[in-house]
């Protein structure tokens, strides 16, 4: 596999890793990036840019990086957080009244990012036209009664978050949240990133989907996982199917439609370049932008969720809005903090190094926090920092 772009000096190792990922892990298509302290140290891009293709991946190649982007998107929160215009304390309520139905009038903004306000799944799944429409998505989670009492406990909000978020950064700013990462984040930065990805950009965007991993060199056993786990996927009235069926049936991710509409939660479209120059401004600075002053940085990797996931079901670490470094989601080092995306793309950054790091692919594997192309690509970067 040839693998095109550029490596600085001492990470070299990255690109070897990048490599093996298309001979033995079942890379179809995938870009990877790579800043250190402010500066692009890594920028490569290989294979296909669709899943079932043979055009080659080009330079500005996008894919739609599922749950990644809620990353950037919890960005937005904090940002007006850090601007006087969101209490991280305050009643969801007081910025959306409706929301306070059912139980929920003692949800905080903290509860939203941190995955503690009981609204992991809906009564009755939205269809996909219901989903992107803007308007059924943030009625139903108001309607929603919680699944436990807000604040108590934990568990990932796999598809409401796109409604939780999106609709609170609406009341507060009188923007949509695509709108708002476009002219506060993406535009200022010069990022290739979209929630709401606009028609004359549809052309640069791959087709993504299913791809099996092969077997491990020597015909050793992948890990498969806990029992627990699998009967959780498996159960159709189990807090974990019914999160992440939110949207029944699924949508189309590869739909003009879906990619148009502004789903923070799992719909954004990314160049790995993005996401690492987007991670990179959020600890420092990068030609002359930063996004986070250092007490958004702290707020965004204090620890606020810890332990068992009551969607997930393995032990998960969030911060506000940001997973944290752990056995649940491996990211470079104790103080990284994140999103990956599930299937496999990844955006992170580690204050104490000063890597970001941002990762997509077209081919979709099994799994939901760890996919072993992107940990080979971390365990590569650890090994030159």
């Amino acid at each position: 596999m040839d693998a095109r772009g550029t490596v600085a000096a001492g990470f070299e190792p990255v690109r070897d890793a990048f490599v093996r990922n298309f001979a033995g892990r079942g890379e179809r298509g995938a870009a990877v990036a790579v800043y250190r302290h402010g500066h692009k140290v890594v920028d490569l891009w290989a294979g296909t840019r669709d899943v079932d293709g043979t055009e080659p991946w080009a330079v500005d190649t996008a894919q739609i990086v599922r749950s990644a982007t809620k990353g950037v998107a919890a960005a937005v929160p904090l940002l007006l957080h850090q601007r006087g215009q969101i209490d991280l304390d305050a009643p969801v309520a007081t910025y959306w009244p409706e929301f306070k139905a059912n139980g929920k009038e003692r949800v905080l903004v903290r509860h939203l990012l941190s995955h503690r306000a009981g609204v992991p799944a809906l009564d009755r799944p939205l269809t996909p036209a219901e989903a992107i429409d803007g308007v059924s998505g943030p009625h139903a989670v108001a309607a929603q009664a919680p699944a436990w009492e807000p604040g108590t406990d934990h568990g990932y909000h796999a598809q409401t978050y796109s409604w939780l978020i999106g609709e609170l950064v609406k009341r507060v700013t009188g923007r949509t949240v695509g709108r708002w990462i476009a002219e506060e984040i993406a535009r200022p930065l010069g990022l290739d990133f979209w929630v709401g990805l606009p028609a004359d950009e549809a052309h640069r965007v791959g087709r993504v989907g299913p791809v099996e991993a092969p077997p491990l060199d020597g015909g050793a056993l992948r890990l498969r996982p806990k029992r627990s786990v699998s009967e959780a996927y498996a159960d159709p009235a189990s807090l974990t199917r019914r999160a992440f069926g939110a949207i029944d049936p699924l949508a189309d991710e590869n739909d003009s439609a879906y990619r148009a509409a502004e789903l923070p939660a799992s719909g954004g479209i990314s160049t790995a370049r993005a996401l690492a120059r987007c991670y990179a401004a959020m600890i420092g600075e990068v030609d002359g932008h930063r996004l986070f002053a250092p007490a958004t940085l702290t707020l965004a990797r204090t620890e606020e969720s810890a332990g068992p996931d009551r969607v997930l079901v393995v032990g998960t670490r969030f911060g506000l809005g940001f997973m944290l470094h752990g056995s649940g989601a491996p990211l470079l080092a104790p103080g990284s903090f994140g999103h990956p995306g599930r299937g496999g793309s990844l955006g992170f950054a580690d204050p104490e190094s000063g890597i970001a790091f941002g990762y997509v692919t077209n081919g979709l594997q099994k799994g939901v926090t760890a996919d072993p192309r992107a940990q080979a690509l971390i365990t590569a970067v650890r090994s030159a920092v």
